[in-house]
């Protein structure tokens, strides 16, 4: 006799069951995401933190990601670690870069997987063209002022320097551990050129940061123009991304769409 009981509990059960999954694929449709893993390269005077407050809304979209850590010693190094987490990856692949990674995304790009790249206040050189190359013809940025290189050629910024001009929209807080955690770049990876720029064939996406006093903004909105890239633009300083995470992250989402 209590079989009915049972019966009509399962019923209910497996109603509320389909209800959810349908809220949660209404809410975010598989089908509408032709990439499934965003690969997440960090620039100069940073690490893999520095995406910390993008990841949440991308995983929120339904996107699987990784946040690389760079040695940041050369071009060829840092390209190559991006490709094993390109190799890695599941599904197609939506490739960000800031800064410096925008030169190791437009190099590791050209890999089958990538379907889109987004440059979030970042370098893009073009075929045959170093960091150094891409800067020509563009006044010398105030932030440049505070690098500190050490006796074996390795780049970082002052504290006082992460306060003025790399991040001064950010919380005293956050730029203490932007300070703390940043890493060194050697200085030459700036004169190393990249082969084939991969935006010449991939889709490109591109965040500009207006405030930005490190990489000339007007840098950055000419590059939007010569890659025919979706582009925003935020009030930011260089670290778009901390400063204007939900921004950054709908544009990426954008891009795996």
């Amino acid at each position: 006799m209590k079989t009915k009981p049972r019966i009509a509990a399962l019923v209910s059960s497996l109603t509320l069951a389909a209800l959810t999954t349908t809220a949660v694929a209404q809410e975010h449709p598989a089908a509408a995401l032709a990439a499934k893993t965003v690969v997440l390269v960090h620039g100069a005077f940073a690490d893999g933190s520095s995406w910390n407050k993008v990841i949440p809304f991308l995983e929120k979209a339904g996107l699987k990601v990784v946040a690389v850590q760079n040695s940041l010693d050369s071009l060829d190094g840092d390209v190559a670690v991006t490709n094993r987490a390109i190799t890695a990856a599941q599904g197609p692949v939506v490739l960000v870069g800031h800064s410096w990674a925008g030169a190791v995304i437009s190099d590791a790009g050209v890999k089958d997987k990538v379907k889109s790249l987004v440059y979030v206040a970042a370098y893009a050189p073009d075929d045959g063209q170093s960091v150094f190359d891409s800067v020509k013809g563009y006044p010398q940025m105030p932030g440049q002022a505070s690098f500190v290189k050490d006796a074996d050629g390795y780049v970082k910024v002052s504290d006082a320097g992460v306060a003025k001009f790399f991040a001064p929209d950010l919380s005293p807080s956050d730029q203490k551990l932007i300070a703390a955690t940043q890493g060194a770049l050697n200085i030459q990876a700036l004169d190393q050129p990249v082969p084939h720029a991969a935006w010449h064939k991939v889709p490109s996406f591109v965040v500009v940061a207006a405030n930005d006093q490190i990489i000339s903004p007007q840098q950055q909105r000419d590059q939007v123009k010569r890659l025919h890239a979706t582009a925003i633009e935020v009030p930011s300083s260089h670290v778009a991304m901390l400063a204007y995470p939900k921004a950054v992250a709908d544009l990426i989402i954008k891009a795996a769409e």
